[in-house]
């Protein structure tokens, strides 16, 4: 860390008011999606320099952030999917023990030797699961990844409970064995 980064830390109270770290909790609460927008908000909202602003926010960016709040933020405003994202997270935890799920900004990764499922809140009303094949036919429900690019080889749209139905599971099963 640079002398006048510290030094700035160091005199955040006296300029602004709050210390860095109730600068973070502030910001925490408010899961603002772009830097901009957060540095908006502390300089309209309590007369922050930009200076000030746009370091509070920098320190703030998810150094700390557990993975339940990276879930929570991904779902604020997407509630009725969350127990979609419950059912599919209790099946793939049932499929062996050397899973990692890995929750990030905007989506969850499900990991064995290789990333083989992604699990993104993409709308209000729907989660895209990607999923990596090395050879699968594309079809009407199991679609061309889209969206996930050269991440995934598959997307599966999900908009209710009813979607996780075997033949999904069995997929998602196939897609663990292969990422070996």
């Amino acid at each position: 860390m640079s002398n006048a980064l510290q030094t700035m830390i160091d005199n955040m109270s006296e300029k602004t008011g709050k210390s860095l770290s109730e600068w973070k909790k502030l910001l925490k609460q408010k899961n603002f999606t772009k830097h901009s927008e957060a540095v908006g908000f502390l300089k309209g909202e309590y007369g922050v320099t930009h200076g000030f602003a746009n370091t509070i926010v920098q320190l703030s960016k998810d150094e700390d952030t557990s993975p339940d709040e990276l879930v929570a933020a991904q779902y604020k405003g997407k509630e009725s999917l969350i127990p979609i994202y419950k059912g599919l997270i209790s099946f793939v935890s049932g499929l062996g023990e050397d899973l990692t799920i890995t929750p990030k900004k905007t989506s969850v990764s499900v990991i064995r030797k290789r990333q083989f499922l992604l699990i993104k809140p993409a709308t209000k009303t729907r989660i895209d699961l990607g999923l990596k094949f090395k050879n699968k036919t594309i079809t009407d429900r199991l679609e061309n990844s889209g969206p996930f690019g050269t991440m995934c080889s598959h997307r599966v749209r999900v908009t209710q409970i009813s979607d996780l139905d075997p033949e999904l599971k069995e997929w998602i099963k196939e897609a663990y064995e292969e990422s070996v």
